[in-house]
């Protein structure tokens, strides 16, 4: 008798056969359910370009890219047959392979202060990684993040300073101190309460919200990098590497978004600043299973083995770290970005769609209630209500109309295969969903939902 599941492919049968099997029903929460209105398709069969088909065939044109990990464009045929041709060399061997060794080589070569690597699955070991190294070298307790920023690690030390704190150990959450983004006084603060206590300050380079003047002048490409700018004396990240020097604790930017997409050389280079310690992953392979911790080699080699009589650190150990296939994919992708000029394409696309989204929301009197905000290669929209409040429901009624029109977007994540005609179709689509947003706005907003309001991923109550 045949134990497979019944084959149903309605999106309901599918949402209850994943969370019959799946503890939230995807890998990652930002894939579940209630990230996405209920028009959304419970699951997807592929994806090419910067399109994604559901499993009735369904296509749509993609802003999730994979949570901002594929930055070249699905199955690009070129890391694909990178990977592949790793995949014939075995995958993974029992020493290390010429293929890490490469990969190593090549990531230190493009980022200066990428002295030493190691190479991970996922972010939230790498920031870990991060954290271990700062705590070894420095032989202090406490790390500080900004509120800002929503995720650093699913491991303690970081999502006890968030709502969910189910199972975790308070121990270890304690030791993370939370300062606030572009507010260096807060940063002070924590420094003047735990004096020779801080291990390290950590933080993404820039989201939608930048380090440079009020004005954003310094976040623009590519006639107005930051390097040379004449007010890195007002620079956040600037302030925030003198501050922790000064006060003897490790300077970490976390470039898992903003790596391979604010510059070649991650927005570390596009800012001018130089971190102690950095961590990369998803666009750096295009979507591959890759992240690194990096740095200057007086912190990285905490983990080294050829330094006779020097006490040990057990930083990572990964059976799948040097998995060939996804270094292979790594290399080919630092090549096509450098090749095509990948960054210059994301901030000029991201350009042309906030230009043109902002003239579809002006016309329909929207200007003070549909939002882009961020700067051109890390845009965010952002919707009100009619009061002006930041508002899910009206967020759930312009995605839900989206997908209507055929275009998936739960954020906006630019790839290489953005080009001439997706923004025509987002546009069109755009303008279709805004119709439908003022007559939301009009009335009463529960009228024109499918579904449940999306929700935070960090809630306390399912």
């Amino acid at each position: 008798m045949s134990t497979l599941p019944p084959a149903k492919t309605d999106n309901q049968s599918l949402s209850h056969r994943l969370h019959a099997v799946i503890p939230g029903g995807a890998h990652t929460y930002s894939r579940g359910d209630d990230q996405f209105p209920s028009c959304a398709p419970a699951l997807l069969e592929r994806g090419e370009g910067a399109y994604v088909w559901d499993t009735q065939g369904k296509k749509y044109l993609d802003y999730g890219m994979a949570l901002r990990s594929v930055t070249l464009g699905y199955a690009h045929p070129e890391v694909n047959a990178a990977a592949i041709a790793e995949i014939s060399k075995g995958v993974g061997l029992t020493r290390a392979s010429m293929t890490e060794l490469d990969a190593a080589e090549a990531l230190s070569a493009l980022i200066p202060a990428a002295e030493m690597i190691k190479f991970g699955k996922n972010g939230s070991n790498v920031t870990t990684a991060a954290v271990k190294i700062a705590r070894s070298y420095t032989g202090r307790r406490y790390v500080c993040v900004p509120r800002q920023h929503p995720f650093f690690s699913f491991d303690d030390w970081f999502i006890g300073t968030t709502p969910i704190k189910r199972g975790v150990l308070a121990d270890h959450s304690k030791t993370t101190l939370v300062f606030d983004y572009n507010n260096l006084a807060s940063l002070k603060d924590l420094f003047d309460a735990y004096p020779g206590e801080i291990a390290a300050v950590m933080l993404e380079p820039a989201t939608h919200i930048t380090p440079a003047d009020k004005q954003g002048n310094c976040a623009k490409w590519p006639s107005t990098p930051c390097p040379p700018c004449p007010d890195n004396a007002e620079n956040f990240l600037h302030q925030v590497q003198e501050l922790t020097k000064a006060n003897g604790a490790l300077f970490i930017l976390d470039e898992m978004i903003t790596g391979f997409r604010w510059h070649l050389k991650g927005a570390q280079h596009f800012f001018g600043v130089t971190p102690d310690l950095m961590t990369f992953g998803k666009a750096m392979a295009n979507g591959f299973a890759l992240a690194a911790v990096a740095g200057k080699r007086e912190f990285m080699e905490v983990g080294a083995i050829n330094k006779p009589g020097m006490k040990r650190t057990f930083l990572l150990s990964s059976t799948h770290g040097g998995e060939m296939p996804a270094l292979g994919a790594f290399l080919a992708a630092a090549r096509i970005c450098e090749r095509d000029n990948v960054p210059a394409h994301l901030w000029n696309f991201g350009g042309q769609l906030r230009e043109g989204l902002q003239t579809l929301a002006k016309e329909r009197g929207l200007t003070d209630h549909f939002q882009l905000e961020g700067p051109a290669v890390a845009l965010n929209f952002v919707t009100r209500d009619a009061d002006g409040v930041p508002s899910m429901a009206m967020r759930t009624v312009f995605a839900q109309e989206m997908l209507r029109q055929g275009v998936m977007m739960p954020w906006i994540s630019i790839s290489l295969a953005h080009g001439a005609s997706e923004l025509d179709q987002t546009l069109t689509a755009a303008a279709s969903a805004l119709d439908v947003y003022v007559r939301a706005l009009e009335g009463d907003v529960g009228a024109y939902l499918e579904g449940p309001v999306v929700k935070p991923v960090f809630r306390n109550i399912n």
